[in-house]
């Protein structure tokens, strides 16, 4: 894939969830907001104390909390934390003693997620634009990286994964949800903007 299609695909992918900073109700052909987290297993209790705001935009596709725990004290990187559901959660899951932080490529949702973590005084977060293919954190700087319907929308997955593995602690574990294609795309669908920002 070369440069262009890959910042194409980029930007389709953006202007799609600068859309869903908004709301994701209607956007999507599954439940999303705090219905969406609830029927993928997430604890109810967890998500009573976040603002309406930052659960609205939920549009995830699994629970990545649901494929192993996370510990107190360790360091999370959330990857596409859109507006800041996983990491409120992970924030609690860390305690004070734990450090969580998040990257997302639409400014929308850094600046919603940011919002989110301000809302409910959480201050040992950080959260930066960035992408999964260019993480901007230093080398194993990570006990766990989590995402939650992300690593599809990226054009480059070879490298997004060596990416997670370059910032993983050696140990560390990688959790997330997604959506998988079994078999190719059609040559029609490969090449739609929209199939890839879905």
């Amino acid at each position: 894939m070369d440069q262009l299609d890959v910042n194409v695909i980029r930007e389709s992918v953006r202007k799609r969830y600068a859309d869903v900073a908004r709301s994701a109700a209607g956007r999507f052909e599954y439940l999303t907001g705090r219905a969406g987290a609830l029927a993928l297993g997430y604890e109810s209790s967890l998500l009573d104390g976040m603002a309406d705001e930052t659960l609205v935009t939920f549009c995830g596709v699994g629970n990545p909390f649901s494929l192993g725990p996370v510990h107190p004290a360790e360091a999370v990187l959330d990857i596409g934390c859109g507006a800041g559901v996983d990491l409120v959660i992970a924030v609690h899951l860390v305690g004070r003693n734990g450090r969580v932080c998040g990257i997302d490529l639409t400014p929308e949702m850094v600046e919603k997620a940011q919002a989110s973590m301000e809302q409910i005084g959480l201050r040992h977060t950080e959260i930066a634009m960035g992408t999964a293919e260019a993480i901007p954190f230093d080398d194993e700087s990570f006990d766990v990286i989590i995402s939650n319907g992300v690593l599809n929308l990226s054009p480059l997955k070879e490298q997004s994964y060596r990416e997670i593995f370059r910032v993983l602690r050696p140990g560390g574990r990688l959790q997330f949800a997604d959506i998988v294609l079994k078999g190719d795309f059609a040559p029609e669908v490969a090449g739609n903007l929209d199939a890839w920002s879905d």
